[in-house]
């Protein structure tokens, strides 16, 4: 039993450590190429994933000096990646990837103590659903970001760095047994056990990523996907036979099934954007009990990669292979694995890495059936194999394990239900307070995390509406940080995330202290960046406003396509706020449209641009503004410039009053 606990631990926290490690270094590559909106050599970052090629040197002479090196390698940055400035923190994670992903090879053909076959596949696929279940109680107790990899939370990501040292103490790492024949080939099966890895990384260790897919319930999504999950690992340590039931057949068509149910989950999802700037705008409302059937079964469906990992893992076992055998199958997952990341981003910046990405515009689905296919491929493969491909494991009937598996399934569960609860306001008399803000991803003026800088302004500011652009974080490319989900739960605020990730926009969301009706999202022709404003209704003493959270970008044809569609969309409300990031200053003609039905924030009460204080809001200095209806207006106007405002923008606020 003591085996089994601490061999699957370990296990639990290597991917865990791995994947908060990959997240990290793909975030610190992608907010310092955010800067310049281009690749450049920061994106050499990526070669830490090869690191393995390092292996071809091992010789196979004192293993357990080799682990040690890696492993102090992997403490050290794992540690200090939470506390550093972007770029260190880049160059942190990327030293944590390439150091786990070169001790990898000499984990899988490791063994436990006493023992002289390497680990049970079952205790692999065990670690793996444990590593995820200890990712969403991290994000779901703090708001869905990854309580460990920030500052605060800093001294966490140590103490499971040093737990898993003190657990490689339990294994042994010697050379295989004399007269040993060469190992068969298993390329295909590590490259296996990447795509899975790879699946848990893009969405299952953070379900808040599918929340904001589909526009599902949040809580839900992350008890199913926790229950499920820690559920897995009961299952393969209290009934480790039970998978034996399972023909290759049946495995199969559980594959097939999982991938179809993946792929459905986002094409419903998907949004047929304008092709052409006479196209009617696409009004996306929310989603219909119909479109959530894929995502139930998906739900359901999604254990399936543990079981995957197992074989995969079995496979490995049977072939009895030294590290060196290992190593093409690593750098080949590897690479897998980078070119997955580059066409997820790709879905999102498809109109700046010509000629490339434009293919993959509005192909938010490709990556992950492709995982997912190529999973259900490699498993058929070799389908005389029986799903564990091994005698049934060490059982354990340990109560600690009860009280483990509980009590993340509970904190997760609670934490789910407590910090998506929303908190009651004293309304202002005959006004309402509401802000703009370009967040960059919650990223200041020089790349840095501003997370915390940003809350306290907003704060201070206590806005009744705050419209937030370059908020849609909730992807890969940003690590998974639901920034918005962070943002409403530490106010208290209601929330409407406005685009969803499968649409490829950057984001317009809109919090309120007010109750929030008919949220819908409007896409317009666009040729460079998905154009999609965000659009709710709220009501204030018996009288209903219509928001608009915008972010327009693109040609001129496609910004007066957004304006006259926005000006058509609000003609027959009466009381209307539109704020945002228009990209648009006073002179261009989209604005002028704009500027000759509603009223300006700002200029209303400084008609020469400049405010009071001196800050100098004229033409190209001002392209975030607030406009209204003419039978409203507005009082204390303000803009706050960089780097106060914590990000590359200035935030801009104002109070919009109205007779009662």
């Amino acid at each position: 039993m003591k085996k089994t606990y601490l061999a699957v631990i370990a296990l639990g926290i290597f991917f865990l450590l791995l994947i908060q490690m990959a997240g990290t270094l793909v975030e610190s590559i992608y907010i310092l190429d955010l800067m310049n909106t281009s690749l450049d050599e920061k994106v050499l970052g990526l070669l830490f994933f090869f690191s393995p090629v390092l292996l071809f040197a091992y010789r196979g002479k004192r293993p357990a000096l080799t682990v040690w090196i890696l492993f102090g390698i992997l403490f050290l940055a794992r540690g200090l990646a939470p506390y550093l400035l972007t770029l260190g923190r880049m160059l942190a994670s990327g030293a944590a990837t390439g150091a786990a992903l070169t001790l990898f090879p000499l984990l899988l053909t490791a063994r436990t103590k006493g023992e002289s076959r390497p680990i049970p596949a079952s205790w692999i696929s065990a670690g793996l659903a444990l590593a995820v279940g200890f990712s969403v109680l991290l994000r779901t107790a703090n708001y869905s970001l990854d309580y460990s990899l920030f500052p605060e939370g800093g001294w966490l990501g140590w103490g499971l760095a040093g737990a898993l040292g003190f657990l490689l103490t339990t294994l042994d790492w010697g050379a295989l047994a004399q007269g040993q024949t060469r190992a068969r080939p298993v390329a295909l099966a590590v490259t296996g056990i990447f795509l899975v890895v790879g699946l848990a990384w893009f969405a299952f260790s953070a379900p808040s990523v599918i929340s904001r897919w589909t526009e599902g319930d949040y809580s839900w999504i992350v008890i199913v996907v926790s229950l499920l999950t820690l559920a897995w690992v009961g299952l393969s340590l209290f009934r480790p036979k039970w998978i034996n039931k399972i023909s290759p057949t049946g495995l199969l068509i559980w594959n097939l099934l999982f991938t179809t149910s993946l792929t459905l989950t986002l094409l419903v999802n998907r949004v047929p954007f304008p092709p052409t700037p006479d196209s009617p705008a696409v009004v996306v409302g929310a989603p219909t009990w119909i479109q959530g059937l894929p995502l139930a079964a998906m739900l359901v469906l999604f254990p399936v990669i543990y079981l995957d990992l197992r074989v995969f893992s079995a496979r490995v076992r049977e072939a009895n292979p030294r590290p060196r055998d290992l190593i093409p199958g690593t750098l080949l997952g590897s690479l897998t694995l980078v070119i997955l990341v580059f066409m997820h981003i790709f879905t999102n910046v498809w109109g700046y890495v010509e000629p490339v990405s434009p293919w993959f515009r509005n192909k938010f689905w490709l990556p992950f059936t492709l995982m997912a296919g190529l999973i259900t491929l490699l498993v058929g493969w070799k389908r005389s194999s029986a799903p564990n491909g091994q005698p049934g494991s060490e059982r354990t009937n340990s109560w600690v394990w009860v009280g483990i598996l509980a009590a993340v399934f509970l904190g997760t569960a609670g934490s789910a239900l407590l910090t998506t609860r929303v908190q009651t306001f004293e309304p202002r008399e005959g006004a309402i307070a509401v802000m703009t803000y370009n967040i960059q991803q919650a990223n200041d003026d020089f790349g840095e995390r501003s997370y915390s800088g940003q809350l306290a302004l907003i704060r201070e500011v206590a806005p009744d509406i705050l419209a937030l652009q370059e908020s849609d974080s909730a992807r890969i490319s940003l690590n998974n940080n639901d920034i918005v989900r962070y943002y409403a739960g530490k106010l208290g605020y209601y929330s409407y995330y406005g685009p969803t990730t499968t649409t490829g926009t950057y984001g317009t969301a809109i919090l309120s202290r007010y109750p929030l009706s008919n949220t819908r999202s409007v896409f317009t022709f666009s040729d460079q960046d998905e154009i999609g404003t965000a659009e709710v209704e709220i009501e204030i003493a018996g009288q209903t406003f219509t928001i608009y959270n915008v972010h327009p970008d693109g040609s001129d044809t496609a910004m007066l396509v957004f304006a006259k569609e926005l000006l058509e969309r609000s003609k027959d409300n009466n009381k209307v706020i539109a704020l945002g990031d228009y990209n648009l200053r006073d002179y261009e003609d989209a604005y002028q449209l704009i500027d000759g039905v509603f009223t300006n924030a700002w200029v209303s009460n400084y008609p020469s641009e400049i405010g009071p204080d001196g800050v100098d809001m004229s033409g190209d200095n001002r392209i975030d503004h607030i406009f209204f209806s003419p039978g409203l207006a507005v009082r204390n106007p303000v803009y706050i410039l960089p780097p106060e405002s914590a990000t590359d923008h200035p935030v801009h606020w104002a109070e919009i009053v109205w007779e009662e």
